[in-house]
């Protein structure tokens, strides 16, 4: 079985300073992470946070920088970058144009809901 989400930017929502989709809610999906597909605007850059999940960011369209612990380093189309919890990060777009990137971030306890409905669709 499978469902297909397609990517709705009329519909993008703006939040931490930059739009984006959220995978889920999704019914259908039993997955131990959450993810984003995420747009930062030119001249613009994400609101500086960090928090307890695990996350990657996955570069997908543009140029951006990417800071972190007092670093900024180049984040291009194909890069992916790992943040363990209490990173603090930002994304800052200094283009011409929208930087595109996909977000994914997981913790024990989607992993442990996760198994659990995986279990239970077993049985």
């Amino acid at each position: 079985m499978f469902e297909k989400r397609e990517l709705a930017r009329e519909h993008l929502k703006f939040e931490n300073n930059l739009f984006a989709q959220r995978l889920v809610p999704w019914p259908l999906l039993n997955a131990p992470f959450e993810g984003s597909w995420c747009v930062i605007a030119p001249g613009t850059a994400s609101t500086p946070h960090a928090h307890h999940e695990y996350e990657i960011f996955i570069a997908m369209k543009g140029k951006a920088r990417l800071e972190t612990g007092g670093k900024s380093i180049d984040f291009n189309v194909g890069d992916i970058v790992h943040f363990t919890p209490g990173t603090d990060h930002s994304i800052v777009n200094d283009g011409t144009e929208p930087f595109e990137m996909y977000s994914v971030w997981w913790d024990a306890p989607m992993a442990e809901n996760f198994l659990k409905k995986h279990v239970a669709t077993e049985n």
